[in-house]
């Protein structure tokens, strides 16, 4: 059985995969692994010879993948958060990092290892291949050294033995703080201050006006003087139903309907007069509703007030949904492919701003292979390019940071002339799950059989001790400054220490507790920071040291 395992890798993958998958829907204390399971069959299986590993290509694709969709869909959250506390967030994350450098250098005087082993250590306990791929680059670089293949292997041998701690430690100290804490993830989201971390109940009500307040100035200087989160969908004045447009006034005794979170539509009610007893909202005899797709990609990635859809289709969007996410749109609110949109318009106009929009359930399980190929490869090239450092050091961003950062700026883009970069919101969760699984199961498979032969070796089990010390010692300070200290919502801040790893197999562990998108945000906010923080940490180690 373990030769075929052997000599077919895809069986191995899909082998890996469906053993891995369900054992992470097992709850155990109302908490479950989730996709990160697939991690631990990998290393489980990957243990029981040393043929059984995925090749390098499949684990690399999978990390491209992951990192490409989570830019994409983070991007334009990654940028406006430094406008917020997003500076915080990765001087917190760097401040971390040097302490897991400086226990490094400690451990390595105080437990006598090899230099190249130490840093090794290093890249492990923060899981950070290209901080380890980027410490062999400097030791191929080095002159005149008898012994480089032996050198060469120690930094593997010291990554391989604190690698698996350096995710299990994250693991284990997310769960034992959520659940020390009492973590209400659900409440924390509805509190979150970032945009897009969850969604609040929209509802709809018929508002009469009764209050001279209402009358003085049109919709749209009330909506922007009071900074109400609302959407003003029809009026009833003398029998006849009208659309609001921004220039609309209302007048006392109208009828209008408004569209929104709950308690903004108690402000509302109570600037224009009183709640009415009818409900507008379910009459279609002159005006209808809809939900419709938006499938067209000539739209996509236009901020709604540029569509003119008032003037050209005598139509309005009152909610927009994005994957489980509904929230009420402004005149700034871009739309993206995938996007489910409510759209009121007279009835003889419904098909034609339909074809208008695209409407098409089809065409958004379809990729747009020259955009994404594109963006791809521009992350790519971006990831091999060297760049220079003061004291000489040279630097790649390597095959996750070149993506990740080349795709959080086409993100925020959203579109670059006729080419639309973001991926309709299925398309994208379902390649980044996909390029998940590849990943968590190739990097288990490879590290599996080195972990348990290097960890009988002489100093093995110091290392590891000394690896899961930094693991430990670095997330627990993390977490307590981070939620005691600086109020960072545990959501975020879980997906915030993912990043710090730049580990996905932590972020799945994340999503999978929180069932939001504040770790999403957590880990794009920090994940370039940290994976070029660890690059030029890892490289500034092994030139001390050596």
């Amino acid at each position: 059985m373990l030769q075929l395992l052997v000599d077919n890798p895809l069986l191995l993958l899909f082998t890996v995969a469906a053993i891995g998958y369900p054992l992470g829907q097992i709850k155990v204390g109302g908490t479950s692994l989730g996709v990160a399971a697939v991690l631990f069959v990998g290393l489980a299986i990957g243990a029981l010879d040393p043929n059984l590993k995925l090749p390098e290509i499949i684990y690399t694709l999978g990390l491209v993948l992951f990192v490409y969709t989570i830019g994409l869909s983070s991007g334009p959250g990654f940028f406006s958060s430094f406008r917020r506390k997003g500076l915080r967030d990765n001087l917190l994350v760097m401040v971390i990092l040097i302490l897991a450098a400086v226990m490094v250098v400690v451990a390595y005087n105080l437990l006598k290892l090899k230099p190249a082993m130490s840093v090794g250590l290093f890249t492990g306990s923060v899981t950070n291949t290209a901080a380890l791929a980027s410490v062999l680059e400097v030791i191929k670089g080095l002159p005149n050294q008898p012994n480089l293949n032996q050198l060469l292997t120690e930094p593997v041998v010291g990554y391989s033995i604190a690698y698996p701690m350096g995710v299990v430690g994250m693991i284990i100290t997310i769960y034992f703080f959520q659940r020390f804490w009492k973590i209400d993830y659900a409440a924390e989201a509805q509190k979150a201050e970032e945009p897009g971390a969850t969604s609040r109940k929209i509802t709809n009500r018929t508002i009469e006006v009764t209050k001279e307040s209402g009358t003085r100035q049109s919709v749209h200087n009330m909506v922007h003087e009071n900074k109400w989160e609302v959407v003003f969908g029809r009026i009833l004045r003398n029998g006849q139903f009208s659309l609001v447009e921004n220039n609309s006034r209302l007048a006392l005794g109208d009828l209008v309907t408004v569209v929104g979170p709950e308690e903004e539509i108690e402000r509302v009610t109570a600037y224009l007069g009183e709640p009415s007893e009818a409900h507008l909202e379910l009459d279609r005899t002159q005006l209808d509703f809809r939900r419709m797709f938006i499938s067209n990609p000539k739209i996509a990635g236009f901020r709604l007030r540029d569509l003119n859809l008032p003037q050209q289709y005598g139509a309005i969007i009152t909610r927009v949904r994005r994957g489980d996410i509904e929230f009420v749109p402004n005149g700034d609110t871009v739309l993206e492919l995938g996007d489910r949109v409510r759209v009121l318009t007279y009835p003889d106009n419904m098909e034609a701003l339909g074809r208008f929009l695209g409407d098409s359930y089809r065409a958004l399980s379809e990729i747009n292979i020259l955009s994404f190929s594109l963006g791809l490869a521009a992350g790519l090239l971006i990831g091999v390019v060297p760049l220079p450092l003061p004291g000489g050091i040279t630097i790649k961003l390597g095959l996750a940071g070149g993506p990740l950062i080349v795709a959080l700026i086409l993100g925020t883009l959203e579109r670059t002339g006729p080419i639309v970069w973001n991926l309709p919101y299925s398309a994208n969760l379902t390649l980044r799950q996909f390029g998940l699984i590849l990943f968590l199961a190739g990097v288990g498979t490879r590290a599996g059989y080195p972990f348990v032969t290097t960890f009988t070796q002489g100093g093995g089990i110091l290392i590891f001790l000394a690896g899961a010390v930094i693991t430990f010692v670095v997330s627990f300070i993390m977490i307590f400054i981070g939620y005691r200290v600086l109020k960072i919502p545990m959501g975020k801040l879980i997906g915030m220490m993912a990043g710090m790893q730049t580990q996905p197999a932590v972020l799945g562990f994340a999503l999978e507790q929180t069932k939001n998108e504040l770790p999403n945000i957590g880990y794009a906010t920090v994940y370039p920071i940290a994976t070029i923080s660890k690059i030029v940490l890892a490289q500034l180690l092994i030139s001390l040291l050596l």
